[in-house]
C-alpha cells in the first residue's frame, strides 16, 4: 500500500470509527477524529520531508488496474502543487475541529431556527473526517475518472454539514443551493471526461489501442501532438472542465451559492468550505485545464481574467456594504479567489506561482478571520456589525488578533497574502497590464472594508446589549482552546509574510513545467 492512500485512508478510517463510536460518548468521538487529523498531518510532514523538489514531477507514485474495460485506473501522484496543498488541508483540518468542539455538542438541542437537530457530534466530526480524506484524495489524484469522483463526492458531507449543522432559518436553502450549483459543474465535467476518454481512444492514447484516463499519458500526447482532435472538440471539453472548476473556485458570476452557505454553516464548516474544498477548483485548472487543454486555455485566457478582474472588483465593493460581519468575510473570498485565477490564466511563471502560493495563504488568512469572528459570534449572538462596539476593551487579545487577521486579509507587507498577491500582480502586469491595474483598485477597497470592520466593531464605546441598563463589559476574552486555534494560524501567516522560499521551491518547478506546456516559446523561464 503507497504512502499516499494511506494518506487519505487514515481520515476515512477514522470517520468511519468516529460513528461507530456510541451518540452518548461524545467526547471519545471528539477526541479520536482529532487523532486521527493529527496522524494525518503527521504523515503529510513525512511526505514532504521526503518529498524532492528537483526530482520527478509525479512521486510516491501508486499505479494499479482498476477498471480494465475502460482504462480507468487507481493512479495516485503527489507534485509540488498538490504538496503544499495537502499540507494546508492536514494543518487546518486539527484546528478546525477544535475550533467547532462546541459546535459537535448541539444534539437534540434547538437552533436559531427553533428546529432541533438530530446528529449527533460523531456524525459531525466524521463528516469533516471524510471531507479531508476526499479532498486530499483529489490533490493526489492522476486518472481523470477518479479525480471526478472524489471531486463529486466531496460534496455530500459539505451538504450535510451546511443543512445538518448550520444555523439560521435559511441554512437547507443554502444547502441545497450550493448541491445544486455544483451538480450542474459536475454533470458538465462528466460529460466532458467522457468526450476526453472517447478523444483518447481515437488517437490510441492508452493501452492496446484503447482510451486513456490517466493525466501523464495524455497531458505527455497533447505536449508532443499525438492527441488530434478538431479544435471545437477540445473547446468544448476545455469548457465542460473549466465551469465545473469555476463553480467549485467560485469565480463571478457563478459564486452566489459561496456567501449564503458560508453564513448559513457553522465557522468550523464554511472555513473547511472556502478555505480547503474551493482550493480544488483552482488547482484542478492548474492540474487539468492548462495540462490536458493548452490552446483553448490560450485562447479562453482574456476572458476568464476579464471574469475574474470584476470578480475582484465586485466582491470588494459588495463586502464595504455588508452588515452581517460572517457574509462581509465570505465576500472578501471571492475578490481573491479573482486573483487566484488572474493569476493562473495570465500565464507567466510568476502570476501561476503567486497563483498557487495565495492558495496557501487565502487559506490560512481566511481560517483565521473567519473562525475569530465565530468566537466573537458565538459570545454575543449576533452576527450583525451594528451591535458591536469596544470589544478591544474588554477582550483585548481577540480584538488582536482579529486585527492582525484582517491586516493579512489586506494583504499588509509583513504577512503572507501579501508576497503571493505581488506575484500575481507582477507576473500579471508583464502580460495583461490593463487587468493588473484594475485588479489593484482592490488593493484600496480592502483596505476600507476591513479597516472600517475593525474600527466599528472592536474601537469605539462599550455598546450596552439589549435591554435596560446592561453591559457586555463581562465578554469573556479567547478561551484556552481558541489560542490554541489561532496561535498557529497568525504564526503561519507572519512566518511565511517573511520568508515564503520553501512553498516556493516545491511549486516553481511544477510552474516551469506547466508553463513550457502552455507556452513553448517562454520555455518556463523565469
Amino acid at each position: 500500500m503507497s504512502w499516499l492512500t494511506i494518506l487519505w485512508l487514515v481520515p476515512a478510517v477514522t470517520a468511519v470509527g468516529v460513528l461507530a463510536v456510541p451518540a452518548s460518548r461524545a467526547d471519545v468521538a471528539k477526541w479520536i477524529g482529532l487523532g486521527g487529523s493529527l496522524v494525518t498531518l503527521a504523515l503529510s510532514i513525512g511526505l514532504a520531508v521526503g518529498f524532492d523538489p528537483n526530482g520527478a514531477r509525479y512521486q510516491f507514485i501508486s499505479d494499479v488496474e482498476w477498471i480494465p474495460s475502460f482504462g480507468a485506473r487507481y493512479q495516485l501522484g503527489l507534485d509540488g502543487i498538490g504538496l503544499v496543498l495537502v499540507l494546508l488541508t492536514t494543518v487546518l483540518l486539527p484546528l478546525l475541529i477544535l475550533a467547532g468542539w462546541p459546535d459537535a455538542d448541539h444534539t437534540g438541542s434547538l437552533d436559531h431556527a427553533g428546529g432541533r437537530r438530530q446528529k449527533g457530534p460523531h456524525v459531525y466530526i466524521a463528516l469533516m473526517l471524510s471531507v479531508e480524506a476526499m479532498v486530499v484524495m483529489s490533490f493526489v489524484a492522476t486518472d481523470v475518472l477518479l479525480f471526478y469522483l472524489v471531486f463529486e463526492a466531496m460534496l455530500i458531507p459539505m451538504y450535510f454539514l451546511i443543512g445538518g449543522f448550520g444555523s439560521g432559518p435559511a441554512r437547507s436553502a443554502a444547502a441545497v443551493k450550493f448541491l445544486l450549483y455544483n451538480l450542474f459543474g459536475g454533470l458538465l465535467m462528466l460529460a466532458a471526461v467522457i468526450g476526453l476518454y472517447v478523444v483518447t481512444a481515437n488517437a490510441s492514447i492508452g493501452e492496446d489501442g484503447h482510451g486513456t484516463f490517466g493525466l501523464p499519458a495524455i497531458a505527455d500526447a497533447v505536449a508532443d501532438g499525438r492527441l488530434h482532435s478538431d479544435s471545437g472538440v477540445m473547446m468544448l471539453l476545455f469548457g465542460g472542465f473549466m465551469i465545473a472548476f469555476a463553480i467549485k473556485a467560485p469565480l463571478w458570476p457563478f459564486h452566489s451559492w459561496l456567501p449564503d452557505s458560508a453564513v448559513a454553516a457553522t465557522p468550523a464548516s464554511a472555513v473547511l468550505m472556502m478555505a480547503v474544498v474551493d482550493k480544488v477548483g483552482t488547482f484542478a485548472m492548474l492540474r487539468f485545464c492548462l495540462l490536458l487543454f493548452p490552446e483553448a486555455s490560450k485562447t479562453f485566457a482574456p476572458l476568464i481574467i476579464t471574469l475574474a478582474v470584476i470578480g475582484i472588483v465586485y466582491g470588494a465593493i459588495l463586502t464595504i456594504g455588508q452588515t452581517d460581519v460572517m457574509r462581509l468575510i465570505a465576500y472578501t473570498s471571492i475578490s481573491h479567489f479573482g486573483f487566484i485565477i488572474v493569476g493562473i490564466f495570465a500565464l507567466t511563471p510568476q502570476s501561476q506561482g503567486g497563483a498557487t502560493l495565495y492558495m496557501v495563504n487565502h487559506g490560512i488568512s481566511t481560517a483565521a478571520l473567519f473562525l475569530i469572528a465565530g468566537f466573537l459570534v458565538s459570545r454575543r449572538g449576533s452576527r450583525i456589525i451594528a451591535d458591536y462596539g469596544g470589544v478591544q476593551k474588554v477582550a483585548p487579545v481577540l480584538a488582536g488578533t482579529f486585527l492582525v487577521a484582517g491586516l493579512a486579509t489586506l494583504s499588509l507587507p509583513g504577512l503572507a497574502p501579501f508576497v503571493s498577491e505581488f506575484l500575481v500582480l507582477v507576473g500579471t502586469f508583464t502580460r495583461y497590464p490593463m487587468a493588473a491595474v484594475a485588479a489593484t483598485s482592490a488593493l484600496v477597497l480592502s483596505a476600507i472594508y476591513i479597516l472600517w470592520l475593525y474600527q466599528r466593531m472592536m474601537g469605539g464605546p462599550v455598546r450596552p446589549v439589549e435591554g435596560p441598563g446592561a453591559a457586555r463589559a463581562a465578554m469573556p476574552d479567547l478561551r484556552l482552546r481558541e489560542r490554541v486555534v489561532v496561535a498557529p494560524l497568525l504564526v503561519l501567516l507572519l512566518v511565511l509574510g517573511f520568508y515564503p522560499q520553501p512553498l516556493l521551491d516545491l511549486i516553481d518547478p511544477v510552474v516551469d513545467h506547466t508553463i513550457s506546456t502552455v507556452q513553448p516559446e517562454s520555455g518556463g523561464a523565469r
